[in-house]
């Protein structure tokens, strides 16, 4: 990735106050905000369930969510921005790094797929979906959820309970570190800051009032009046350094896309709105024909869920 292209951070939508609601794009946003590097947003709503969302596009170049080390060390490794030069060999910024990315990164998904209604998840990835099409990705993802935490009819209760000890051992430890301070780890903000803060903002406004980990958040007061102030500093008051061009409806994958100048002639729009709407009805058919096959592999078994959502809330595996 080159450092003379301009910047596209390629997100999902906003909702709940958010510039973007998916809890992995909005610390990619955060940590491009913290750098005051200048940059394009735009929207995917064509693949909600792609794993590369969120990516950042340099030239012609992408660093990709799925790959080793996500977006934002893609634009450390390439040079495009270093927020963690000083903190990074220290210690402590690792360990709370790594509780920051993976028990807290844990717990949303455990919070947001399956211990709670489903109600956010839908608003953020399948409402722009027909209602079949949004229902099926919508399941398949809570199973993918509880393949990828570990989770059994067996074994939920006591993996929930470590889920949610461990969230609470993060957030303590987040609480120490950060003190009265403005920023987790020095007087600058670090990719920690833009992980956490991700994450804080998140659980504070898009999960709903009965979450379980937004409640653990609010009994640490100095976290919550750190995110609710970085969010004023640098999401709410911030001077528009992104614009938010048309959505992104690159038809072979997110690689094939590229932003389209505002110069463009009106006829170019036009013939751009066509493309979208056949592309648009490629992608329909094509997940219809994803949904008739997923239906005829399982057998029904998404009736069962539907059926078993009064005796067992979670519906584990076995």
């Amino acid at each position: 990735m080159d450092d003379t292209g301009e910047l596209t951070l390629v997100a999902r939508k906003p909702s709940f106050g958010l510039p973007t609601s998916c809890p992995q794009c909005l610390p990619v946003y955060i940590y491009l905000k913290f750098a005051k590097i200048p940059f394009t947003l735009s929207f995917n709503l064509v693949y909600p369930d792609s794993d590369q969302i969120p990516y950042v596009e340099s030239g012609t170049n992408v660093a990709y969510n799925n790959e080793k080390g996500g977006v934002i060390e893609g634009l450390k490794k390439a040079g495009i921005v270093d927020l963690d030069s000083e903190a990074s060999a220290l210690p402590e910024w690792i360990s709370m790094t790594a509780l920051a990315s993976s028990w807290l990164g844990d717990a949303i998904m455990y919070d947001l797929w399956l211990n709670s209604d489903g109600s956010s998840a839908r608003k953020i990835y399948y409402d722009d979906l027909p209602w079949p099409i949004g229902k099926i990705l919508y399941f398949k993802q809570v199973n993918f959820t509880k393949q990828l935490l570990g989770l059994t009819r067996e074994n939920s209760e006591r993996r929930e309970e470590e889920i949610y000890r461990r969230a609470e051992i993060a957030y303590s430890s987040l609480s120490t570190s950060l003190g009265d301070q403005q920023f987790l780890f020095g007087n600058r903000p670090t990719s920690l800051d833009a992980v956490f803060l991700g994450h804080a903002l998140f659980a504070l406004h898009a999960l709903p009032e009965t979450s379980v980990l937004r409640s653990k958040l609010l009994e640490h007061s100095n976290l919550v009046n750190y995110a609710e102030k970085l969010k004023v500093e640098f999401i709410d008051n911030s001077s528009p350094s992104s614009s938010i061009p048309p959505l992104h409806t690159g038809g072979g994958g997110p690689s094939n896309w590229s932003s389209k100048p505002k110069t463009k002639p009106k006829k170019e729009k036009t013939e751009e709105e066509k493309k979208f709407k056949r592309r648009t009805k490629y992608f329909l058919v094509t997940q219809l024909v994803a949904v008739l096959v997923f239906l005829s592999l399982l057998g029904g078994s998404e009736v069962d869920v539907d059926e078993d959502d009064g005796d067992d809330d979670h519906d584990y595996d076995d």
